[in-house]
């Protein structure tokens, strides 16, 4: 303060004394009475008084509309909430892109933490890759970390600026370092495509144990107006040929909770499928099954989860899990138990809100908790050695050098490649290396519905249906609150148990 007393500063330093004098008096009002209308009122006029103040006084000229999108930014960051956030222009593009379903970008559904700590940088996390996509054909997988877009380091920059780097003009190429586990990083150059939002595929499997059983299979990827729709197209397309339903929200990352209500009101009778609750009353409401006879009413029902399975997906897990009408399987959720609002506040800008948080049929939310699966099945970790094996396979391009080579590769081909790339890779499980080697055969053509070969999870499904008893399983399966209570209850008891 003493260098601005000299050469006649005397006046700025009495204007930054009194703004200070006036945050101190309205963070001491604060205190007493934080929500009163008063103290709104004294926390706006000080912000009105440093907006005019800065404008003026600046050392540079200032354009208003930093300063706005500055508070905004600041005010909605403050809340660390990651879906609440200010919108700014080529964000508000990107959402309204992908609301009509077509953009030029990679195919990557990512989030960002609000903050970023040298321990902790905060660096872009993929949810999900988007099928037949540039990122989906790389092998992008859920909980990848993009640690950098073209040589510039996410954990510095805004989640808008991520979306600019990877969206953008078709034909270009977006470049990433990719970190996979603890330490695996490698190179992935994706060139831009035409990205359409996707919702439904579907088709039958038969029964590796009985050739005369079907299964009818149903993949959900994201829950959009027309998912329901597609959805019933696929039941209408089983009849009934189909011994059981598999339905897939693997890397599925939500979408429109009336869009999820509508598909899992397809499957259950009666009662809540999900509530939403807010302070806000007109954002409490309850999606309730409509009555009437259900598809598909006692078919047995597999719903394949993992980390990438979020928000509305975890509505559908959820809510066929606490009517005991589904058995989960594979990995616990991601955990988003959050309802979020777009507010436009221009033609060009706009901010993103949680104004509620859903429960499940059994009232249970499972924000930053998510929903275990019923029978749990992991993909086998890599290990140490095997991370830096991958990242070498991947910076050697091995795979995509052979199948460029070798046109026309058969599954026995692709098998007999994989056996040689595990002597030269022996902590990669081979069954990678058919997947690996697959994708890049496969890359040019639309994505498999299913993979037999390398799905574990599916197969575990499979044998479920197959070998046992599916009402038995499904009938003593707990629901979402009885689980939360029991994991509270051991919790209690682990701390009392600590204390003595």
């Amino acid at each position: 303060m003493s260098r601005l007393l000299r050469g006649g500063h005397f006046v700025l330093a009495f204007l930054l004394v009194s703004i200070f004098a006036s945050q101190c008096f309205a963070q001491s009002a604060a205190q007493s009475s934080k929500n009163t209308a008063r103290d709104s009122r004294q926390y706006m006029e000080m912000m009105n008084g440093i907006f005019d103040f800065v404008q003026k006084n600046y050392v540079d000229d200032v354009d208003p509309a930093v300063l706005y999108r500055g508070a905004l930014k600041g005010m909605l960051e403050s809340l660390e909430d990651p879906y609440t956030l200010y919108l700014d222009t080529s964000t508000m593009r990107s959402l309204s892109d992908t609301t009509e379903g077509k953009f030029g970008g990679v195919g990557l559904s990512i989030s960002k933490p609000y903050e970023s700590t040298p321990d902790k940088p905060a660096y872009v996390e993929v949810a999900s890759p988007i099928e037949d996509t540039p990122g989906f054909r790389a092998g992008i997988l859920a909980g990848d970390l993009i640690i950098s877009v073209d040589d510039t380091d996410t954990s510095e920059i805004t989640m808008e600026e991520v979306l600019g780097k990877l969206r953008g003009k078709v034909g270009e190429t977006v470049n990433l370092v990719i970190r996979r586990g603890k330490a695996m990083e490698f190179p992935v150059s994706l060139v831009r495509d035409y990205i359409e939002v996707p919702t439904v595929k579907y088709g039958t499997i038969v029964s590796p144990a009985n050739s005369r059983v079907i299964y009818g299979y149903i993949r959900i990827i994201e829950f959009t107006p027309l998912t329901a729709e597609r959805v019933q197209e696929a039941l209408d397309s089983f009849g009934k040929s189909v011994a059981a339903l598999i339905i897939d929200v693997r890397n599925n990352p939500g979408g429109l909770i009336t869009s999820v209500a509508d598909v899992a009101d397809k499957f259950i009778d009666s009662g809540p499928i999900v509530t939403t609750k807010s302070r806000i009353a007109y954002e409490n409401s309850v999606f309730t099954a409509s009555p009437k006879k259900t598809t598909f009413k006692g078919l047995p029902i597999v719903v394949l989860i993992n980390k990438g399975s979020a928000s509305a997906s975890e509505i559908l897990a959820g809510a066929l899990k606490d009517n005991h009408l589904a058995y989960l399987v594979g990995q616990r959720t991601y955990g988003k138990g959050s309802v979020q609002q777009v507010v436009p506040l221009s033609a060009t800008d706009g901010i993103k809100m949680t104004m509620a948080r859903y429960y499940t049929p059994s009232d249970t939310n499972i924000d930053k908790i998510g929903i275990p699966p019923d029978r749990e099945v992991l993909y086998p970790e890599l290990g140490e050695a095997g991370e830096k094996e991958f990242a070498d396979l991947i910076k050697n391009d091995d795979v995509a050098k052979y199948v460029d080579a070798h046109a026309n590769m058969s599954e026995a081909d692709i098998a007999a490649f994989a056996k040689t790339l595990a002597k030269k890779y022996p902590h990669i499980d081979e069954r990678t290396l058919r997947k690996l080697t697959r994708n890049q055969v496969t890359r040019l053509k639309p994505a498999m519905l299913y993979d037999l070969d390398y799905d574990m999870q599916l197969h575990a499904a499979l044998d479920i249906l197959a070998k046992e008893n599916f009402a038995s399983l499904v009938r003593t399966t707990k629901t979402l609150k009885e689980l939360q209570e029991e994991a509270g209850t051991q919790k209690a008891g682990e701390e009392r148990t600590a204390k003595k």
